[in-house]
């Protein structure tokens, strides 16, 4: 068997006026996130993760934040993009680990809510998905509270050996 690891990261700073959607959940927030599409830094990272483990560009490629067709689109469709085309190349997802840097909100009440989003999308078992938060500590541009970022890794492994 064939392993690949990718490793997807995004930020988005607060912008008044828009919902704050993360993992595909709305949040309870005074700010959404800035963005050509719905926003949702945590969904952008893990579909980076995917299109990187399997050797794709990243999703600005694919969803150009200069297309008006994808202004406000939910990014729970480009994470099904994504994982259409590493499915297309081969690979399935074995795990999927998320870490959420913010100040603000917290995370932990929409959690499962998040994870119920990816489980769906990428075909996944719970405890093939990991949510984690942490803070910057009152620190730099996220410790100002002024966006939120995401880390996020993916272990794929190849279906059908070339």
């Amino acid at each position: 068997m064939s392993y690949r690891i990718g490793l997807g990261y995004d930020f988005h700073p607060f912008e008044t006026g828009r919902k704050l959607m993360l993992g595909g959940v709305q949040i309870a927030h005074a700010s959404g996130l800035a963005g050509h599409s719905d926003g949702d830094v945590l969904l952008h990272a893990v579909a980076d993760a995917l299109l990187g483990a399997a050797g794709f560009s990243d999703i600005g490629n694919y969803f150009p934040n200069t297309d008006p067709q994808y202004a406000g689109l939910s990014s729970l469709l480009i994470l099904e993009k994504a994982y259409r085309l590493i499915r297309g190349k081969g690979f399935g997802v074995v795990n999927v680990d998320v870490m959420v840097i913010a100040e603000e909100p917290k995370i932990h009440p929409y959690t499962s809510a998040i994870k119920a989003n990816l489980e769906r999308v990428l075909f996944l078992k719970p405890d093939r998905i990991s949510i984690k938060a942490t803070t910057m500590e009152g620190k730099g541009t996220i410790g100002r509270r002024e966006g939120i970022a995401v880390q996020a890794v993916a272990l794929l492994v190849e279906l059908e050996p070339r």
